[in-house]
Protein backbone atom coordinates (compact mmCIF):
# COMPACT_ATOMS: atom_id res chain seq x y z
CA UNK A 1 0.00 0.00 0.00
CA UNK A 2 2.68 2.34 1.29
CA UNK A 3 4.69 1.85 -2.43
CA UNK A 4 1.04 1.98 -4.10
CA UNK A 5 1.05 6.07 -2.59
CA UNK A 6 4.75 6.50 -3.37
CA UNK A 7 4.18 5.77 -7.14
CA UNK A 8 0.95 7.54 -7.16
CA UNK A 9 1.85 11.27 -5.37
CA UNK A 10 5.63 11.15 -6.61
CA UNK A 11 5.26 9.85 -10.21
CA UNK A 12 1.73 9.26 -11.83
CA UNK A 13 0.00 12.62 -10.07
CA UNK A 14 2.35 14.80 -12.32
CA UNK A 15 1.42 13.24 -15.49
CA UNK A 16 -2.03 14.24 -14.75
CA UNK A 17 -0.77 17.67 -13.29
CA UNK A 18 2.36 19.03 -15.80
CA UNK A 19 -0.28 20.24 -18.38
CA UNK A 20 -2.09 22.92 -15.49
CA UNK A 21 1.37 23.80 -13.79
CA UNK A 22 3.12 24.90 -16.96
CA UNK A 23 -0.49 27.20 -17.68
CA UNK A 24 -0.74 28.09 -14.23
CA UNK A 25 2.69 29.32 -13.93
CA UNK A 26 3.92 30.18 -17.25
CA UNK A 27 6.83 28.06 -17.23
CA UNK A 28 7.23 26.08 -20.39
CA UNK A 29 5.61 22.37 -20.88
CA UNK A 30 9.61 21.54 -21.98
CA UNK A 31 11.09 23.21 -18.63
CA UNK A 32 8.08 21.39 -16.34
CA UNK A 33 9.19 18.38 -17.37
CA UNK A 34 12.57 18.43 -17.56
CA UNK A 35 12.07 19.58 -13.91
CA UNK A 36 10.68 16.21 -13.30
CA UNK A 37 13.27 14.04 -15.41
CA UNK A 38 16.04 15.84 -13.19
CA UNK A 39 14.38 14.46 -10.18
CA UNK A 40 14.37 10.87 -11.52
CA UNK A 41 17.92 11.23 -12.44
CA UNK A 42 19.07 12.09 -8.83
CA UNK A 43 16.99 9.54 -7.77
CA UNK A 44 18.18 6.87 -10.15
CA UNK A 45 22.06 8.01 -9.23
CA UNK A 46 21.35 8.27 -5.25
CA UNK A 47 19.91 4.55 -5.08
CA UNK A 48 23.09 2.85 -4.92
CA UNK A 49 24.63 4.82 -1.63
CA UNK A 50 20.85 3.99 -0.54
CA UNK A 51 20.82 0.70 -1.45
CA UNK A 52 23.82 0.40 0.45
CA UNK A 53 22.70 1.82 3.52
CA UNK A 54 19.63 0.02 3.24
CA UNK A 55 21.54 -3.62 3.34
CA UNK A 56 23.20 -2.70 6.36
CA UNK A 57 20.68 -1.26 8.24
CA UNK A 58 17.65 -2.42 6.61
CA UNK A 59 14.80 -0.67 5.47
CA UNK A 60 12.74 0.96 8.24
CA UNK A 61 15.36 4.04 8.66
CA UNK A 62 15.44 4.44 4.79
CA UNK A 63 11.74 4.12 3.94
CA UNK A 64 10.87 6.18 6.99
CA UNK A 65 13.07 8.71 6.07
CA UNK A 66 11.54 8.24 2.48
CA UNK A 67 8.27 9.49 3.64
CA UNK A 68 9.01 12.49 5.69
CA UNK A 69 11.29 13.84 2.59
CA UNK A 70 8.89 12.75 0.15
CA UNK A 71 6.35 15.08 2.16
CA UNK A 72 8.76 17.83 2.29
CA UNK A 73 9.47 17.44 -1.35
CA UNK A 74 5.63 17.59 -2.71
CA UNK A 75 5.28 20.63 -0.35
CA UNK A 76 8.23 21.95 -1.84
CA UNK A 77 6.58 21.89 -5.60
CA UNK A 78 3.34 23.02 -4.47
CA UNK A 79 4.78 25.95 -3.15
CA UNK A 80 7.60 26.68 -5.32
CA UNK A 81 7.44 30.73 -6.64
CA UNK A 82 10.49 30.69 -9.16
CA UNK A 83 11.46 27.57 -11.48
CA UNK A 84 14.71 26.72 -9.79
CA UNK A 85 12.61 26.18 -6.54
CA UNK A 86 10.08 23.76 -8.26
CA UNK A 87 13.57 22.05 -9.79
CA UNK A 88 14.40 21.38 -6.31
CA UNK A 89 11.46 20.32 -5.33
CA UNK A 90 11.96 17.50 -7.44
CA UNK A 91 15.42 17.10 -6.64
CA UNK A 92 14.16 16.23 -3.28
CA UNK A 93 10.41 14.07 -4.61
CA UNK A 94 13.79 11.95 -6.55
CA UNK A 95 15.96 11.35 -3.27
CA UNK A 96 12.90 10.66 -1.30
CA UNK A 97 11.87 7.99 -3.91
CA UNK A 98 14.67 5.80 -3.24
CA UNK A 99 12.68 4.99 -0.21
CA UNK A 100 9.28 4.70 -1.75
CA UNK A 101 9.18 2.48 -4.76
CA UNK A 102 9.85 -0.48 -5.94
CA UNK A 103 13.52 -1.12 -5.17
CA UNK A 104 13.47 -0.80 -1.34
CA UNK A 105 10.36 -2.68 -1.25
CA UNK A 106 12.08 -5.54 -3.49
CA UNK A 107 14.48 -5.84 -1.13
CA UNK A 108 12.50 -6.03 2.20
CA UNK A 109 10.63 -8.80 0.97
CA UNK A 110 13.38 -10.47 -1.23
CA UNK A 111 15.00 -10.60 2.75
CA UNK A 112 11.99 -11.67 4.94
CA UNK A 113 10.16 -14.40 2.89
CA UNK A 114 12.93 -16.57 1.84
CA UNK A 115 11.82 -19.13 -0.90
CA UNK A 116 8.35 -17.16 -1.43
CA UNK A 117 10.29 -13.97 -2.64
CA UNK A 118 8.87 -14.65 -6.16
CA UNK A 119 5.09 -14.85 -5.24
CA UNK A 120 5.84 -12.12 -2.76
CA UNK A 121 7.37 -9.63 -5.23
CA UNK A 122 4.38 -10.67 -7.78
CA UNK A 123 1.76 -9.80 -5.61
CA UNK A 124 3.92 -6.11 -4.28
CA UNK A 125 3.41 -5.45 -8.30
CA UNK A 126 0.04 -6.27 -8.56
CA UNK A 127 -0.89 -3.98 -6.16
CA UNK A 128 1.51 -1.02 -7.15
CA UNK A 129 0.29 -1.75 -10.56
CA UNK A 130 -2.78 0.19 -9.76
CA UNK A 131 -1.39 3.30 -8.53
CA UNK A 132 -2.09 4.89 -11.67
CA UNK A 133 -6.06 3.30 -11.94
CA UNK A 134 -6.46 5.31 -8.10
CA UNK A 135 -4.49 8.24 -8.26
CA UNK A 136 -4.65 9.45 -12.00
CA UNK A 137 -8.36 10.45 -11.86
CA UNK A 138 -8.23 11.18 -8.08
CA UNK A 139 -5.36 14.15 -9.04
CA UNK A 140 -7.99 15.03 -11.48
CA UNK A 141 -10.54 15.72 -9.51
CA UNK A 142 -8.82 17.40 -6.80
CA UNK A 143 -7.26 19.57 -9.50
CA UNK A 144 -10.70 20.61 -11.24
CA UNK A 145 -11.26 21.43 -6.96
CA UNK A 146 -8.46 22.86 -5.45
CA UNK A 147 -5.77 23.53 -8.09
CA UNK A 148 -2.72 21.82 -8.72
CA UNK A 149 -1.37 23.42 -5.62
CA UNK A 150 -3.50 22.67 -3.25
CA UNK A 151 -3.74 19.13 -4.99
CA UNK A 152 -0.01 18.20 -4.37
CA UNK A 153 -1.02 19.74 -0.69
CA UNK A 154 -3.07 17.05 -0.18
CA UNK A 155 -1.08 14.61 -1.57
CA UNK A 156 1.82 15.18 0.33
CA UNK A 157 -0.47 14.34 3.67
CA UNK A 158 -1.70 11.38 2.05
CA UNK A 159 1.92 10.50 1.47
CA UNK A 160 3.40 11.60 4.92
CA UNK A 161 0.42 8.71 6.24
CA UNK A 162 3.08 6.19 4.91
CA UNK A 163 5.64 7.08 7.99
CA UNK A 164 3.83 5.55 10.77
CA UNK A 165 3.22 2.12 8.84
CA UNK A 166 7.48 2.09 7.80
CA UNK A 167 8.32 3.45 11.56
CA UNK A 168 6.34 0.87 13.00
CA UNK A 169 5.65 -2.34 10.66
CA UNK A 170 9.34 -2.59 9.08
CA UNK A 171 10.44 -4.50 12.63
CA UNK A 172 11.85 -7.94 11.28
CA UNK A 173 15.13 -9.18 11.96
CA UNK A 174 17.54 -7.83 9.16
CA UNK A 175 20.97 -9.87 8.38
CA UNK A 176 22.46 -7.35 6.44
CA UNK A 177 24.94 -5.98 8.58
CA UNK A 178 25.91 -8.80 10.28
CA UNK A 179 28.96 -9.80 7.92
CA UNK A 180 32.56 -8.80 7.25
CA UNK A 181 32.77 -5.46 5.95
CA UNK A 182 35.82 -6.13 4.17
CA UNK A 183 34.44 -9.76 2.86
CA UNK A 184 31.25 -7.78 2.03
CA UNK A 185 33.10 -5.04 0.25
CA UNK A 186 35.03 -7.56 -1.62
CA UNK A 187 32.00 -9.95 -2.74
CA UNK A 188 30.44 -6.43 -4.33
CA UNK A 189 33.25 -5.25 -6.12
CA UNK A 190 33.91 -9.06 -7.92
CA UNK A 191 29.85 -9.29 -8.74
CA UNK A 192 29.54 -5.74 -10.20
CA UNK A 193 32.63 -5.78 -11.99
CA UNK A 194 31.96 -9.19 -13.42
CA UNK A 195 31.04 -9.92 -17.02
CA UNK A 196 27.55 -10.61 -16.30
CA UNK A 197 26.37 -7.96 -14.50
CA UNK A 198 28.12 -5.67 -17.18
CA UNK A 199 26.18 -7.27 -19.77
CA UNK A 200 23.03 -7.91 -17.69
CA UNK A 201 23.06 -4.19 -16.76
CA UNK A 202 23.21 -3.10 -19.68
CA UNK A 203 20.57 -4.98 -21.53
CA UNK A 204 18.14 -3.89 -18.68
CA UNK A 205 19.15 -0.39 -19.69
CA UNK A 206 18.56 -0.71 -23.03
CA UNK A 207 15.14 -2.50 -22.05
CA UNK A 208 14.28 0.49 -20.04
CA UNK A 209 15.16 3.01 -22.40
CA UNK A 210 13.09 1.16 -25.20
CA UNK A 211 10.00 0.22 -22.36
CA UNK A 212 9.20 3.68 -21.48
CA UNK A 213 10.29 5.58 -24.58
CA UNK A 214 7.33 3.78 -26.49
CA UNK A 215 4.81 3.70 -23.36
CA UNK A 216 5.27 7.84 -23.70
CA UNK A 217 4.40 7.69 -27.49
CA UNK A 218 1.65 5.06 -27.63
CA UNK A 219 -0.94 7.23 -27.81
CA UNK A 220 0.67 9.71 -30.22
CA UNK A 221 1.45 6.56 -32.54
CA UNK A 222 -1.93 4.83 -32.29
CA UNK A 223 -3.67 8.61 -33.47
CA UNK A 224 -2.06 8.87 -36.34
CA UNK A 225 -2.79 5.58 -37.70
CA UNK A 226 -6.38 6.73 -37.42
CA UNK A 227 -7.56 5.91 -33.81
CA UNK A 228 -9.30 8.75 -32.08
CA UNK A 229 -7.65 10.07 -28.48
CA UNK A 230 -9.94 8.60 -26.86
CA UNK A 231 -9.69 4.95 -28.24
CA UNK A 232 -6.07 5.21 -28.52
CA UNK A 233 -6.08 6.31 -24.32
CA UNK A 234 -8.34 3.70 -23.56
CA UNK A 235 -5.77 0.74 -25.36
CA UNK A 236 -3.08 2.40 -23.06
CA UNK A 237 -4.85 1.81 -20.16
CA UNK A 238 -6.26 -1.85 -21.40
CA UNK A 239 -2.39 -2.13 -21.76
CA UNK A 240 -2.30 -1.34 -17.93
CA UNK A 241 -4.15 -4.64 -17.68
CA UNK A 242 -2.12 -6.55 -20.02
CA UNK A 243 0.95 -5.59 -17.42
CA UNK A 244 -1.18 -7.04 -14.34
CA UNK A 245 -1.65 -10.40 -16.56
CA UNK A 246 1.88 -10.58 -17.16
CA UNK A 247 2.78 -10.26 -13.68
CA UNK A 248 0.35 -13.23 -12.96
CA UNK A 249 2.01 -15.43 -15.06
CA UNK A 250 5.81 -14.78 -13.25
CA UNK A 251 5.34 -17.44 -10.88
CA UNK A 252 5.08 -19.74 -13.17
CA UNK A 253 7.63 -18.96 -15.96
CA UNK A 254 10.18 -18.25 -13.37
CA UNK A 255 9.60 -22.36 -12.60
CA UNK A 256 10.07 -23.05 -16.02
CA UNK A 257 12.91 -21.13 -17.41
CA UNK A 258 16.29 -20.78 -16.57
CA UNK A 259 17.26 -16.82 -15.28
CA UNK A 260 18.92 -15.46 -18.48
CA UNK A 261 16.92 -17.60 -21.44
CA UNK A 262 13.61 -15.65 -18.94
CA UNK A 263 15.43 -12.67 -19.52
CA UNK A 264 15.56 -12.99 -23.27
CA UNK A 265 12.27 -14.22 -23.57
CA UNK A 266 10.70 -11.56 -21.82
CA UNK A 267 12.96 -8.67 -23.31
CA UNK A 268 12.65 -10.20 -26.91
CA UNK A 269 8.76 -10.34 -26.45
CA UNK A 270 8.59 -6.75 -25.62
CA UNK A 271 10.85 -6.26 -28.89
CA UNK A 272 8.11 -8.09 -31.02
CA UNK A 273 5.55 -5.95 -29.93
CA UNK A 274 7.55 -3.08 -30.89
CA UNK A 275 8.00 -4.20 -34.26
CA UNK A 276 4.32 -4.63 -34.69
CA UNK A 277 3.08 -1.31 -33.44
CA UNK A 278 5.41 -0.04 -35.67
CA UNK A 279 4.73 -2.06 -38.88
CA UNK A 280 1.18 -2.93 -38.36
CA UNK A 281 -1.88 -0.22 -40.43
CA UNK A 282 -4.47 -1.48 -38.44
CA UNK A 283 -7.44 -2.37 -38.08
CA UNK A 284 -7.95 -0.72 -34.80
CA UNK A 285 -8.71 -3.86 -32.76
CA UNK A 286 -5.53 -5.28 -33.52
CA UNK A 287 -3.49 -2.56 -32.71
CA UNK A 288 -5.20 -2.63 -29.14
CA UNK A 289 -4.59 -5.87 -28.88
CA UNK A 290 -0.81 -5.31 -29.30
CA UNK A 291 -0.87 -3.10 -26.94
CA UNK A 292 -1.99 -5.28 -24.61
CA UNK A 293 0.50 -7.69 -25.37
CA UNK A 294 3.41 -5.07 -25.03
CA UNK A 295 1.89 -4.17 -21.53
CA UNK A 296 2.25 -7.62 -20.47
CA UNK A 297 5.99 -7.50 -21.58
CA UNK A 298 6.41 -4.64 -19.03
CA UNK A 299 4.63 -6.21 -16.86
CA UNK A 300 7.17 -9.34 -16.98
CA UNK A 301 10.38 -7.07 -17.11
CA UNK A 302 9.41 -5.32 -13.94
CA UNK A 303 9.64 -8.69 -12.06
CA UNK A 304 12.60 -9.54 -14.52
CA UNK A 305 14.50 -6.58 -12.89
CA UNK A 306 13.24 -7.36 -9.40
CA UNK A 307 14.89 -11.53 -9.05
CA UNK A 308 17.31 -10.90 -11.53
CA UNK A 309 20.23 -10.19 -8.74
CA UNK A 310 18.69 -13.12 -6.88
CA UNK A 311 18.52 -15.29 -9.49
CA UNK A 312 21.98 -14.68 -10.02
CA UNK A 313 23.85 -14.18 -7.22
CA UNK A 314 21.55 -15.17 -4.49
CA UNK A 315 19.75 -12.52 -2.05
CA UNK A 316 22.51 -11.96 0.74
CA UNK A 317 23.53 -9.05 -0.90
CA UNK A 318 19.97 -7.78 -3.08
CA UNK A 319 19.59 -4.50 -1.50
CA UNK A 320 23.61 -2.72 -2.36
CA UNK A 321 23.97 -5.05 -5.98
CA UNK A 322 20.10 -3.91 -6.84
CA UNK A 323 21.16 -0.33 -6.32
CA UNK A 324 23.92 -0.53 -8.84
CA UNK A 325 21.71 -2.59 -11.19
CA UNK A 326 18.84 -0.07 -10.66
CA UNK A 327 20.64 3.20 -11.26
CA UNK A 328 21.03 3.38 -15.17
CA UNK A 329 17.90 1.74 -15.44
CA UNK A 330 16.36 4.36 -13.35
CA UNK A 331 18.21 6.76 -15.21
CA UNK A 332 17.18 5.67 -18.80
CA UNK A 333 13.65 5.47 -18.12
CA UNK A 334 13.58 9.35 -16.34
CA UNK A 335 15.51 10.48 -20.24
CA UNK A 336 13.13 7.90 -22.25
CA UNK A 337 10.23 10.32 -22.85
CA UNK A 338 11.73 13.28 -23.74
CA UNK A 339 14.61 11.03 -26.05
CA UNK A 340 11.66 9.20 -27.85
CA UNK A 341 9.95 12.43 -28.55
CA UNK A 342 13.39 13.76 -30.09
CA UNK A 343 14.24 10.43 -32.23
CA UNK A 344 9.97 11.03 -33.42
CA UNK A 345 10.96 14.71 -34.73
CA UNK A 346 13.93 13.58 -36.73
CA UNK A 347 12.62 10.41 -38.00
CA UNK A 348 9.92 12.28 -39.44
CA UNK A 349 7.43 9.53 -37.38
CA UNK A 350 6.19 7.33 -35.03
CA UNK A 351 6.75 3.78 -36.54
CA UNK A 352 10.78 5.11 -37.21
CA UNK A 353 10.64 5.73 -33.67
CA UNK A 354 9.30 2.36 -32.54
CA UNK A 355 11.31 0.50 -35.13
CA UNK A 356 14.49 2.07 -33.72
CA UNK A 357 13.31 1.00 -30.09
CA UNK A 358 13.05 -2.26 -31.26
CA UNK A 359 16.59 -2.34 -32.41
CA UNK A 360 17.23 -1.40 -28.76
CA UNK A 361 15.36 -4.44 -27.51
CA UNK A 362 16.84 -6.37 -29.77
CA UNK A 363 20.64 -5.65 -28.62
CA UNK A 364 19.64 -6.16 -25.20
CA UNK A 365 18.46 -9.83 -26.05
CA UNK A 366 21.67 -9.87 -27.11
CA UNK A 367 23.52 -8.63 -24.32
CA UNK A 368 21.19 -11.02 -22.11
CA UNK A 369 22.63 -13.80 -23.97
CA UNK A 370 26.09 -13.10 -24.01
CA UNK A 371 25.78 -12.83 -20.07
CA UNK A 372 25.65 -16.79 -19.98
CA UNK A 373 28.05 -17.57 -22.55
CA UNK A 374 30.62 -20.53 -21.72
CA UNK A 375 34.00 -18.93 -20.25
CA UNK A 376 32.48 -16.32 -18.07
CA UNK A 377 33.72 -15.12 -15.57
CA UNK A 378 32.47 -16.22 -12.05
CA UNK A 379 31.37 -12.86 -9.45
CA UNK A 380 33.72 -13.13 -6.51
CA UNK A 381 31.29 -15.21 -3.59
CA UNK A 382 31.58 -13.89 -0.21
CA UNK A 383 33.01 -16.99 1.39
CA UNK A 384 35.81 -16.51 -1.11
CA UNK A 385 36.52 -12.82 -0.86
CA UNK A 386 36.64 -13.87 3.18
Amino acid sequence: MTVTIGYGVLYYAFTVLAPAISKDTGWSHTAVVAAFSVGSVVGGVAGIPVGRALQEHGPRAVMTLGSLSGAVAVAVVALAPTLPVFILGWVLAGLASTGLFYPPAFATVTEWFGQRRVQAVTTLTLVAGFASTIFAPLTSALDGAVGWRRTYLLLGIVLLATLPAHAVALKHPWTGSTRATSARSSADRGVVTSRPFILLTAAGTLTSLAMYASLVNLVPLLTSRGLSTGLAAWALGIGGAGQVAGRLAYPALSRRMAPTARAAAVIGLLSATLVALAVVPGPAGLLVAIAVVSGAARGLFTLVGATLVTDHWGPKRYAALSGVYNAPVSIAAALAPALGAGLAAATGGYGALFLILAGLSVAAVALAVLSSRPGTREPVSEARAA
